[in-house]
């Protein structure tokens, strides 16, 4: 009966263990980095394929400052190579035409010439080995997590409060998106008042009723996340989730605190960001005390590893 139970507990680790990690290998030999093109959408509605590297340094570019430690970009990079290969991956499953955009919708993108123009040519000299060289030091690194590629999400900053769980700002859990701490020093980096009259929030929100005054009553937090935003308010009577305020009324963030000034709500936002994964100032702020870019993301994604795929 020992015996049984032993075979018992090794097969279930082979399943748990194993098979997720045979099915990566699977997906690392059969994707090397320079086999590799991602197809961006431009703006214009074309589409172009770029080597993964060579894309690589658009993003990194546009996403981070480049004026942050080597670290935090070489952090950047990887996270940024872990989503467009998730992308890439996608393909055989749903194919739209392309892997990404130039946007926050996927990840920004910049083009040689548009990092020129953004810099300015003096700036461009001082720092474009500096980039490319993130890229090129982790050159196939990725990060995965249970066999798959991450959901390596990445934001500004989370301000004065932890990252988010996903699962508190979008529909599903992922094992490696939780609550950590920012890394950040300057807790109130982004701080922003907004101030809307009772029509602007009327027309915003799509409220039909209006009170005769603003009180303090027309905006109260109903529910908030484990780090401690907004999960969900009522406006002017009206429910709604956090992340549904944040871009109804062009807010950076769902820290947020309100007031009533005569005729005018102000919220007040905190930090600049979904608020989920990486916190880009937070990893600045690590690489500063020489934390490597490898710490850094072990932080901002825990349990997930990071791994290489194949450069030949």
């Amino acid at each position: 009966m020992k015996r049984e139970w032993v075979w018992l507990v090794a097969l279930s680790l082979c399943i748990v263990l194993i098979i997720p990690w045979s099915i990566l290998r699977w997906q690392k030999g059969n994707v090397k980095t320079n086999d590799i093109s991602i197809r961006v959408l431009m703006p214009d509605g074309k589409v172009y394929s770029l080597p993964l590297e060579e894309y690589l340094v658009g993003v990194v570019a546009a996403e981070m400052p480049v004026e942050f430690e080597l670290e935090a970009l070489k952090a950047q990079a990887i996270a940024a190579r872990t989503y467009a290969v998730k992308q890439y991956t996608k393909r055989a499953s749903s194919d739209r035409g392309y892997d990404v955009d130039t946007t926050v919708q996927t990840q920004a993108w910049l083009s040689n010439a548009q990092i020129k123009e953004k810099w300015g040519w003096l700036n461009y000299v001082r720092y474009s080995s500096k980039l490319e060289k993130a890229v090129t030091e982790t050159r196939g690194k990725v990060l995965v997590a249970n066999g798959e590629y991450i959901d390596a999400f990445y934001h500004s900053s989370s301000g004065r409060k932890p990252t988010e769980r996903a699962e508190d700002v979008w529909s599903s859990p992922r094992s490696y998106l939780q609550n950590v701490s920012s890394g950040e020093t300057n807790l109130e980096r982004y701080v922003k008042s907004f101030s809307f009259t009772k029509e602007e929030l009327k027309k915003k929100l799509g409220v039909s009723n209006l009170p005769q005054a603003l009180s303090t009553g027309d905006f109260q937090v109903l529910s908030r996340t484990a780090a401690g935003r907004v999960k969900t308010a009522r406006v002017l009577g009206k429910v709604f989730e956090g992340t549904q305020l944040r871009v109804l009324l062009g807010l950076p963030s769902t820290d947020l605190e309100a007031a009533v000034q005569g005729d005018r709500l102000i919220i007040t936002a905190y930090g600049n960001g979904h608020a989920v994964g990486m916190s880009q100032w937070g990893a600045n702020d690590m690489a500063k005390k020489n934390i490597s870019a490898e710490e850094i993301l072990m932080h901002f994604y825990p349990g997930a590893k990071i791994m290489t795929i194949d450069t030949h």
